[in-house]
């Protein structure tokens, strides 16, 4: 089976342009791989508030962050790219951080340049480490990479527009050292409009480009994104999900439980209502494993028993 890092690496040579669907957990990861997309990113602003409940400021740990990627790689079969935040210590220490997340399954990863404790790319507050003590975590991070799997796509995110006295041309500095110490792609975080985007392409007219585009407005449209010469944009799934448990524990709150009710019945025609959740964790493989691997009477259990949901029938998930 080809590997997932020789998969991402050839659609980005083929210069194909990426939507990386940012997600915090494996059900996240099932749902965005269901539906088509070929890329996912693993959020470490996502594991922290999801897993933890804290916010991304520097508080998951590299144990956590493996496990979470682990646990995520193991049940999707697209190339997932992961944040690793500040590498989780200096050169030293990235070059275990790379090869911990490499073994847990990442087909691509980013370490950033701020200095620890880090904050998510959009807050106030950041910091940057020296130039050259950031090329050192680089060249580190390449040089396990090259050893355990060449094909894993490692980038190199700066902060420098954001941070306490940022500039654009900082950005472009760091990106032209970053590249020079083996990166594949750079990632010039919190750019702040269409114009600063198109200065970092111009400086640096070769290379693959990432930029978050959140602070743009109005909003990039994709063309525009294949026009300035990006190679991928993220999408998070955390707003949304968390924006629809919002309203919906509102109106709970004020009309009562039988809105949970009601709302299952208005959905009930939805590939994710009611028992959709089951159908999305392949519940009707473990019947398939029972039917290979059980004797034969012991599937009697299904005809013998009462339920609302029957793993023997599953249901098409996926849009008409």
């Amino acid at each position: 089976m080809e590997k997932q890092s020789t998969r991402l690496r050839k659609m980005l040579e083929k210069g194909e342009f990426l939507i990386k669907i940012g997600v915090g957990t494996a059900q996240q990861a099932l749902l965005a791989e269901r539906l088509g997309f070929k890329v996912i990113g693993i959020s470490g602003a996502m594991t922290s508030t999801i897993i933890l409940g804290l916010p991304d400021a520097g508080f998951i740990t590299l144990t956590e962050l493996t496990e979470n990627v682990e646990r995520i790689c193991s049940v999707v079969n697209i190339p997932a790219i992961v944040d690793c935040d500040t590498g989780f210590g200096n050169a030293i220490n990235v070059r275990r951080t790379v090869a911990s997340v490499i073994h847990a399954g990442a087909a691509g990863l980013f370490i950033e340049d701020q200095a620890a404790p880090k904050r998510c790319g959009f807050v106030k507050g950041k910091e940057i480490i020296s130039i050259e003590e950031a090329v050192g975590k680089y060249r580190a991070a390449v040089d396990v990479r090259n050893e355990i799997d060449p094909d894993v796509i490692i980038m190199a995110r700066s902060d420098a527009r954001g941070a306490v006295g940022g500039s654009v041309e900082e950005v472009i500095r760091r990106g032209k050292a970053y590249l020079e110490a083996g990166v594949d792609i750079f990632y010039a975080e919190a750019m702040q409009s269409r114009e600063e985007i198109q200065q970092v392409r111009d400086a640096l007219p070769d290379c693959w480009l990432f930029c978050t585009p959140f602070a743009v407005h109005p909003p990039l449209s994709e063309q525009e994104m294949v026009d300035l010469g990006l190679c991928m944009t993220l999408c998070l799934l955390e707003q949304p999900v968390l924006i629809s448990m919002y309203d919906y524990l509102v109106e709970i709150k004020s009309k009562g439980p039988e809105v949970a009710m009601i709302y299952q019945e208005k959905n009930k025609q939805h590939p994710m209502s009611k028992f959709g959740a089951f159908d999305l964790a392949r519940f009707p493989l473990v019947v398939e494993w029972e039917k290979k691997y059980l004797p034969p009477e012991k599937l009697e259990k299904y005809n013998k028993s009462i339920g609302e949901y029957d793993p023997r029938e599953e249901k098409k998930l996926t849009p008409e």
